[in-house]
């Protein structure tokens, strides 16, 4: 993979300049929001924590921008310390330091979570997980954004208004003598410019100067009161950092050996957590991925993009930085500001070393009012405010209860408890859709579908008259239980008025044990009437997997001895129907009888001389049956007059299926397309299968040619029979395509 970075450096000199000024714009982006994670997260464990908290935002940006890009599979997205992960850590530190940890254990613990957490994230990767976020519904997102918007809102309103360290929102806001007027005026100015600037311009990102503006501010407030100068114990400022803090090497060494004398209970203690931020991060990660593809029309490959995440936050961990993900905000200035490659995020990681190296004595400086400003304005931009509309419409009124669910779980509870919340409602969403969708598709009577085979007037007249015993159902979409009820209710009606109910079941998505208990007692309700369920169009394979002919007959559905039958297609189901009606064998005396040319009823008119003649120009040929008489495709040159046997002509659609076009018998003429487009490219356009042993005349075009000039009148019966012929098979077609419709 570096090997594919440095590559994208060689060969791809011209954009490097927009990777660069791509990776500068993302890393001002990130790097104020990471120390102001950094601080939130440290904060609360007191003393000069803060400045430590600052310090890991930083190196968490500077190794999740050099280690994340270049094991990563997006290329536009740039990784660095998130909301999330600020506030499940922080959480979690709370709660270490009411259980009386030594802030060293809490930050050594948070370090463990990060490198944990970092490790599931590649074998989510490895696994094959990271293509499931496509199945994640929105109101789960836009609710455990709007959750997180929250909880980042809540803990940095008691920093804004200068409240002790550790206090609760509920007792800051209960008590007005614990603010600082000095915060709420820095704070005010920030949460002021970071509204205002970016109407003005867009060359500097509006955190920069919001937070530079915060700091002048605060500066400005030293001037009437010295004692706000001093950085030493000042809970109104990051605070300074010490040597040994700014050290990098320093902090790689205390991290490592400190990982190093950890013992399984302690991983075992912390396991949840790091599962649980993980998931966290997984998810934010590949939701931004999803945003940039659409917005720049490319394709991230999400598993990849889990191992460079888990590989970045395990680096994180390791010298002492917090955990992150890929960040929406940073990543859409990388686009709009020339990034095109992996190498822009890798540019974000070194200039937030740059910026560790240079700027690590003026984070002292640094308000703690301006971080919380900050994150309060990001806080409130996670809020999806669009949902709100849900609510007035009455259709997605479910959806917006769904998303208030997910908030409120987020809040009073937890995130990862959130999205189980959220997923759980959103499938009980899908089963409310599904419910209000029919399964039925379309309700064909008997007497609409047509024959597609030659039959006698009195075959005709037997078929018109038991035409009201059949019934075609097509059926669609998941038969499962939330839709068994419907199947049953729609099936139940027919029970009684006819001999034959057939299922279509070509689009049918899914199925379930439900639905195959409500089709067998369909079917032994049919049986006690001595009528037949006949199933057709059955999937080879289901989306899931299933074999549905299968499983039909492993649940006693479809059984050999009972009066339900399974048929590849439609028509085979039909023709079985047609012949149980007729009372006759699958062998068709019609089909065994030869006709000679003078007893067919095409050339009822034509003189023994011409049928001689048409005789002459001809050859006989035997089929064997299971062949193809001609195949697609192939030059339609030749003429067949079937004179004994039976042949099936099938379209060829995809793959190996096919469409019954129609059945021919003695008598019935096929082929032959040349003798109505006289072209020499004229080909045929189905293949004919001989159902049984065939014979037929064989003319081939030339011989016809020859027709034409001495006997006019065979030569004419033969094109009036071909037109008749396409005109018949037209008006079936017609006649289905109506049916179909409904």
């Amino acid at each position: 993979m570096f090997e594919t970075l440095t590559q994208s450096f060689q060969l791809n000199r011209p954009r490097l300049v927009g990777d660069a000024w791509g990776g500068l714009a993302a890393m001002l982006v990130a790097l104020p929001a990471a120390i102001a994670f950094g601080v939130t997260i440290f904060a609360p464990l007191g003393g000069s924590l803060a400045a430590h908290g600052a310090l890991a935002g930083i190196l968490g940006a500077t190794a999740l921008g050099l280690v994340a890009p270049a094991f990563g599979g997006s290329s536009r997205l740039i990784t660095a310390p998130c909301a999330p992960a600020a506030a499940v850590l922080a959480a979690l530190a709370v709660g270490f330091a009411q259980q009386g940890a030594p802030a060293e254990t809490i930050i050594l613990l948070l370090a463990l979570i990060g490198l944990l957490a970092g490790g599931i994230q590649i074998s989510l990767g490895l696994a094959g997980i990271g293509r499931l976020i496509n199945y994640i519904p929105y109101p789960v997102v836009s609710g455990y954004l709007s959750g997180v918007g929250l909880i980042i809102i809540g803990s940095q309103i008691p920093k804004l208004l200068g409240a002790p360290t550790g206090t609760t929102l509920l007792a800051t806001l209960g008590s007005p003598g614990l603010w600082a007027w000095q915060s709420i005026v820095v704070g005010a100015v920030v949460i002021i410019t970071m509204l205002q600037v970016s109407r003005l311009t867009t060359v500097v990102p509006a955190a920069i100067l919001a937070l530079l503006a915060g700091v002048a501010s605060y500066l400005l407030l030293g001037l009437t009161n010295p004692a706000l100068l001093d950085t030493a114990d000042n809970p109104l400022l990051v605070g300074a950092l010490t040597s040994s803090e700014a050290s990098l090497g320093d902090s790689i060494s205390l991290h490592v050996q400190a990982l190093r004398g950890l013992g399984l209970s302690v991983v075992l203690q912390v396991l949840v957590p790091a599962l649980t931020l993980a998931l966290l991060l997984s998810i934010d990660t590949l939701k931004t991925c999803v945003v940039i593809d659409a917005l720049t029309s490319t394709h991230h490959d999400s598993n990849r993009t889990l191992v460079g995440q888990g590989l970045g936050n395990m680096a994180a961990a390791l010298i002492g930085g917090i955990p992150g993900a890929g960040t929406m905000g940073a990543s859409l200035i990388n686009v709009s500001s020339g990034g095109t490659t992996r190498a822009s995020g890798v540019m974000t990681g070194v200039f937030s070393l740059a910026a560790f190296l240079v700027l690590a004595p003026l984070i002292a400086w640094v308000p703690v009012a301006a971080l919380a400003a900050i994150l309060l304005v990001i806080g409130f931009r996670m809020i999806d405010r669009q949902s709100l509309n849900f609510f007035a419409a009455a259709s997605t009124r479910v959806d917006f209860f769904v998303i208030l669910a997910v908030v409120l779980v987020a809040v009073f509870g937890n995130l990862i408890a959130a999205s189980g919340v959220g997923v759980a409602l959103a499938m009980l969403l899908f089963i409310r859709e599904q419910t209000k969708s029919t399964v039925i598709r379309n309700r064909i009577e008997g007497s609409e579908i047509l024959m597609k085979r030659a039959r006698s007037d009195a075959e005709r007249e037997k078929l018109k008259q038991g035409s009201g015993d059949m019934v075609v159902f097509e059926l669609q979409g998941s038969l499962f239980f939330g839709t068994a009820n419907q199947l049953h209710t729609a099936l139940e009606k027919e029970i009684g008025q006819r001999k034959y109910v057939v299922l279509s079941m070509r689009r049918v998505q899914s199925l379930d044990v439900t639905a195959t208990h409500v089709l067998e007692l369909i079917k032994d309700r049919l049986e006690e009437n001595d009528a037949y369920l006949v199933f057709c169009d059955i999937p080879k394979d289901l989306p899931s997997g299933l074999k549905m002919k299968r499983f039909l007959k492993e649940t006693g559905v479809v059984r050999p001895t009972s009066k339900a039958f399974a048929f590849r297609q439609l028509d085979e189901a039909l023709d079985w129907v047609k012949l149980q009606t007729l009372a006759e064998s699958p062998a068709d005396p019609a089909a065994a009888t030869a006709l000679d040319l003078a007893t067919m009823p095409a050339f009822a008119k034509c003189s023994p001389e011409s049928i001689a003649a048409l005789e002459g120009a001809m050859t006989l040929r035997t089929i064997k049956a299971g062949k193809r008489v001609f195949k697609a495709g192939t030059p339609g040159n030749e003429l067949f007059i079937i004179r004994r046997g039976t042949v099936k002509l099938m379209l060829p659609i995809r793959k190996k299926e096919s469409y019954h076009l129609a059945t021919t018998g003695p008598g019935e003429m096929i082929g032959g397309r040349r003798f109505l487009d006289d072209s020499a490219s004229a080909a045929h356009t189905a293949d004919a299968l001989a159902l049984t042993e065939v014979e037929a005349y064989v003319l081939p075009y030339e011989n016809f040619a020859a027709l034409l000039d001495a006997h006019r009148g065979v030569a004419i019966a033969i094109l009036k029979n071909l037109g008749g012929t396409l005109s018949n098979r037209l008006r079936v077609t017609i006649s289905e395509l109506q049916a179909l419709r409904g």
